[in-house]
């Protein structure tokens, strides 16, 4: 509720078959990378709390400068 609209987001997660998570780039399919590290091998909080992160700031990129 009240987070950004569909088409907005970069950034997703998904389970593997190890029951971890991947928050991944929904535009390569890759594993998100922050600070050289790719967001693998999450539990499912942790991962959702950095999709909503990197969403926002993906969002705030985009917005770019507020003169």
């Amino acid at each position: 509720m009240g987070g950004p609209a569909v088409g907005e987001n970069r950034y997703d997660m998904r389970q593997d078959i190890y029951g971890y998570w991947t928050v991944y780039d929904i535009f390569t399919g890759q594993p998100a990378v922050v600070n050289d590290v790719e967001l693998v091998m999450l539990e499912m909080e942790e991962a959702d709390d950095l999709v909503d992160l990197l969403n926002r700031e993906y969002i705030e990129r985009r917005k770019g400068p507020t003169h």
